[in-house]
């Protein structure tokens, strides 16, 4: 099984090393303007030239999203606790966080800056408002999936809502929290980024913008494969986290015969 696994991984490493040479080759023979899209090698250059430059705008688009990411995730775990456990908390709120998530965040930048000004303050809280939702949806999921005979169970043995709560329901949705964990933390780097494009002088966001702006499409592309860096790493953390919490809850690679 480990062997398979390494063939599989390594599999998959030369399927992403085929798309980028597959993009270099295409940008060669079709003599692509780099104003367009500029070949990988130019944009790996790029980035190893400016990274000293781009470091503190790294720095800067990381600490937003993952403050805007634990505000996110503590917000949602509280509000998809208390919808999941309360009927009349769901009939009330779940439409309006529907109606919020629904508006695009794009508007909802102006109002922040409107109230706290241009800066870090915005892209923090357009990192939680676009990434709350996933959590309280299956954080609220998680504990709808409770069996009412197991709650009659442990109420007849005296346990309260709040002990059920915590010692049954919480735990059943772990594995629903760090499958919403995965994707909330890309919607905080969508939301941080998108942010610092309209109202911030710092931030990846900010420098894809003055690049788009100086016609750089290079430091563009830098921009977004520092992003895409950043957003696998944190899944992978999250997924290493979650296979050790979790690994009770995980498919098993069981389709290959032995």
């Amino acid at each position: 099984m480990f062997g398979i696994n390494i063939r599989q991984k390594a599999w998959s490493a030369g399927l992403i090393v085929l798309f980028f040479v597959a993009w270099e080759l295409f940008c060669l023979m079709t003599g692509m303007s780099d104003l367009v899209l500029p070949r990988p090698s130019q944009v790996f250059v790029t980035l190893f030239q400016r990274f000293p430059v781009l470091w503190p705008h790294i720095v800067q688009t990381l600490a937003t999203t993952m403050l805007g990411f634990v505000l996110g995730v503590a917000l949602g775990v509280a509000l998809g606790a208390i919808i999941g456990v309360s009927r009349t908390a769901y009939d009330t709120c779940y439409p309006l966080l529907i109606g919020f998530s629904s508006i695009p965040k794009v508007a909802v930048v102006p109002i922040f800056v409107l109230w706290f000004g241009s800066g870090t303050v915005p892209a923090v809280l357009t990192a939680l408002s676009i990434c709350f939702f996933p959590i309280v949806v299956n954080i609220a999921t998680g504990l709808a999936t409770t069996e009412p005979e197991l709650e009659d169970v442990l109420k007849a043995l005296g346990a309260s809502k709040l002990d059920i709560l915590w010692n049954v329901g919480l735990p059943r949705t772990m594995p629903f929290f760090f499958a919403s964990l995965k994707v909330a933390i890309s919607y905080a780097f969508v939301g941080a980024v998108l942010s610092e494009t309209v109202a911030s002088n710092r931030g990846i966001g900010n420098v894809m913008m003055t690049a788009s702006s100086n016609f750089n499409v290079p430091l563009v592309f830098a921009g977004l494969f520092v992003l895409a860096g950043l957003g696998v790493a944190l899944y992978a953390v999250f997924s290493l986290i979650e296979g050790r919490v979790t690994g009770w809850a995980t498919r098993k690679n069981d389709v290959i015969a032995t």
